[in-house]
């Protein structure tokens, strides 16, 4: 029976989180430290940080890939152990089977947890429309580009109607034109039931566009969340628009006033 706190529970709680990992001559390397963050159900966070911060090691916690070395993962109030069940994880590089369809790529992704096929090729070929691919169901992954391959991978994640979307550099391969397209077809998708998002970004701009906080993680080892920002931007928003509002600029000038120092840090001090 479900607790009377879990529908105001947070969908991930990261409390108190430790990340190490073993080095290959002894002792352990703190990737992570004491990073605390709450993202509510129907929340957009973006965590944008330097290279090497933690920013995805954060996401593999709350996905149940890593365990902290200390601290805790919760779930809607409940503590993680093992998989997040509740989560649908968009990653960096593509997931596509370069054998099968992009209609059967999207379908695999219901196949696997028991769907019969006749229903799963269905409802894979209403989400092609819906990230607009109506019409590209037959073909293969190298008969597609690095965008439409994109809107694949996200049906791929969304077709299973995850309550948390985790997203690790989703658009990062890809053009800057691209990138803002796809921002608006998630932003579009993520209007219509509000999943709670987690998003890891390089990009500064690309998280004040989607986002409706944006999290700052220090330069590591030991990186740790330092600065977390409300972006009050009116929704909905388009993705390229956006960004001429002088509220952006304020918030962006905000941001990388906490964030360029760590950027210099990260890169040893040689950023002008």
């Amino acid at each position: 029976m479900a607790s009377e706190t879990e529908p105001t529970a947070p969908a991930v709680r990261l409390s108190h989180v430790d990340v190490a990992f073993p080095e290959p001559k002894g002792g352990v390397f703190k990737a992570v430290s004491n990073a605390s963050l709450d993202v509510a159900n129907s929340e957009f966070v973006a965590i944008v940080g330097p290279t090497g911060c933690g920013k995805s090691t954060l996401l593999n916690c709350a996905a149940g890939l890593l365990a902290p070395a200390a601290g805790h993962v919760e779930i809607f109030g409940m503590q993680l152990s093992g998989l997040n069940g509740h989560a649908g994880y968009l990653f960096q590089q593509d997931a596509l089977m370069p054998w099968k369809t992009a209609r059967d790529n999207i379908a695999l992704a219901l196949e696997i947890g028991g769907t019969p096929r006749i229903e799963a090729v269905e409802r894979a070929q209403v989400w092609l429309g819906r990230v607009g691919l109506k019409s590209f169901g037959d073909r293969y992954a190298h008969q597609l580009s690095g965008g439409q391959r994109k809107r694949v991978g996200l049906a791929q994640v969304l077709i299973r109607n995850p309550k948390i979307l985790l997203m690790d550099e989703p658009f990062g391969p890809l053009d800057a034109q691209t990138r803002q397209i796809m921002g608006n077809l998630l932003l579009d998708l993520w209007a219509g039931d509000k999943k709670a998002v987690l998003f890891v970004t390089h990009d500064l701009e690309e998280a004040i566009a989607l986002a409706d906080r944006v999290v700052i993680m220090s330069a590591g080892p030991e990186a740790r969340i330092i600065g977390d920002h409300t972006i009050d931007l009116v929704r909905p928003r388009d993705a390229t628009e956006v960004r001429l509002q002088p509220r952006f600029h304020a918030l962006h000038k905000a941001i990388w006033g906490q964030l360029r120092s760590e950027v210099i840090k990260a890169y040893g001090g040689e950023i002008g």
